[in-house]
């Protein structure tokens, strides 16, 4: 008999990966979805007949005990969460909702309908924040430095608490950043590699970015829903860091795409005052905006999984180079589409 697992946000950029990979696997796949006036199944398209999608909602535990109940899961992975950081600023409440309170509803309804069901929280890099030791592991002290990295701890420490007092199969994977070409929009990665796919074809001039100097530890979404898989599927509980133990600037990012469309960017200034420009025509393509900066900037992550490779016996496939080039490719193509559409 196959396994039963449920998705909260299954139509994201991570949901459907691990959707594709449990369903690969033999499961039975749940997903939760909000109602809205118009359905939108997102990165979930295209596998969306093989799903079983039930209308909930993170801050309505009622709706979560009947998900359960309908999908009496095995395995949950909580996925689902306001999860851009420049919009926790704007939003603090309702991403505490969601991504502090959203996950005791879950395990509430978890611990009244199926207490042996296992329970993935996806916690984040972002609760290391103003970072305390270089690497940053399981062990490292948090010191978030946003809204969205305050409520995500919260939902870390209660997962824990929840594994501690009822024994639940309760586990947290800290991830760091990780990019596909299912990111979103609003996201710096994915806002480079679209940017670069449009200035290549000639229609846009140049991008605004942020922080220039911001370090991060990236790889791709799909190694890491296998990491979140691969912790439900051991005899204990625990948590994992999970990242590729190399950190990369933006510029660097900035940098690596404009490479992979056969464009070279060189940096005249610093600061706000910083801009790129193609080596080859000498027009600008990158410039910073203020605007873009953290209220409280996280400065560097660089995430240790060492634990993760030798308890799990996970391993990152996907290189950064390779991950940028992907975005790119997929951006390319999707541009270039685009505007066949228009010339029709």
């Amino acid at each position: 008999m196959s396994k039963h697992a449920l998705i909260t946000g299954i139509t994201g950029q991570d949901g459907s990966y691990l959707a594709e990979l449990l369903l690969e696997q033999g499961y039975e796949v749940y997903g939760i979805m909000r109602r809205k006036s118009v359905v939108d199944y997102g990165n979930v398209e295209h596998i969306k007949d093989k799903i079983h999608f039930i209308y909930a909602d993170m801050t309505d535990v009622i709706s979560l005990i009947s998900a359960m109940r309908i999908s009496q899961a095995d395995e949950v992975y909580n996925l689902a969460a306001q999860s851009f950081v420049a919009t926790s600023w704007e939003q603090p409440l309702a991403t505490a909702e969601i991504d502090a309170l959203g996950v005791t509803n879950m395990l509430e309804a978890i611990r009244s309908v199926k207490p042996e069901c296992r329970f993935y929280q996806a916690s984040t890099s972002e609760m290391f924040g103003l970072v305390q030791e270089m690497p940053q592991t399981e062990k490292t002290p948090f010191y978030p430095r946003s809204p969205y990295g305050v409520a995500k701890l919260y939902g870390h420490w209660i997962t824990k608490n929840y594994r501690e007092s009822y024994g639940l199969f309760a586990c947290s994977g800290i991830l760091f950043n990780h990019e596909s070409e299912r990111r979103g929009l609003e996201f710096v990665t994915r806002k480079i590699t679209d940017a670069v796919a449009r200035i290549k074809f000639g229609v846009l001039d140049h991008v605004e970015l942020g922080n220039m100097d911001s370090k991060r530890d990236w790889g791709h979404s799909k190694d890491y829903v296998r990491a979140m898989w691969l912790m439900l599927q051991q005899d204990k509980p625990d948590d994992y860091v999970i990242a590729t133990n190399e950190t990369r600037t933006v510029r660097e990012f900035v940098e690596t795409a404009f490479a992979h469309a056969g464009i070279t960017v060189e940096w005249q200034g610093s600061g706000v005052d910083e801009i790129g420009i193609d080596k080859a025509t000498g027009k600008t393509i990158v410039s910073v905006n203020k605007k873009f900066f953290r209220p409280a900037e996280v400065d560097v992550l660089l995430g240790n999984p060492a634990k993760a490779e030798s308890v799990l016996g996970w391993k990152r496939e996907i290189s950064f180079s390779d991950l940028v080039e992907r975005m790119v490719k997929n951006d390319l193509a999707l541009v270039e589409h685009e505007l066949k559409c228009q010339n029709v």
